[in-house]
């Protein structure tokens, strides 16, 4: 139970920001957090408690698969790199896993704009994650 309790606060956040579905579970040390945010911004703020407990992510002792409500609302967007598909990852930084990628000039949508460099977005083929928001272009 040392996970659980070094991560309390992550915990509790999502238990009083409304994450559904919340299963928090101990396995091989690692602790899986799970569950569905009513809205980018819990999960954004679960990213920054979960930063703020193990700067950089560096213990690499928790995976949080915690997606947003299909349901909210977002912004279409367009991806604009120069001709390469635009990786998704789990979390807002380069170090975190690509859980997939958006072609280019596919428009996918804007869950929440996580900070100046990373916005959480989804595909319309439900594939969620934080992509690097220099290579996102807000349609006309």
């Amino acid at each position: 139970m040392a996970l659980q309790d070094k991560y309390s606060e992550l915990i509790n956040a999502a238990k009083s920001s409304g994450v559904s579905n919340l299963q928090v579970r101990e396995q091989n040390n690692v602790l899986y957090i799970d569950g569905q945010a009513p809205s980018g911004q819990v999960k954004d703020n679960l990213w920054n408690i979960y930063n703020k407990l193990d700067p950089d992510y560096k213990s690499g002792d928790v995976v949080m698969n915690v997606d947003v409500a299909a349901s909210a609302p977002g912004t279409k967007v367009k991806v604009t790199t120069d001709s390469s598909n635009l990786n998704i990852r789990k979390g807002p930084g380069t170090d975190q896993p690509i859980v997939g990628k958006a072609a280019h000039d596919e428009v996918v949508t804007i869950v929440s704009k996580t900070n100046d460099q990373w916005y959480l977005i989804r595909t319309d083929k439900g594939v969620e994650g934080y992509a690097y928001a220099q290579y996102l272009t807000e349609q006309a």
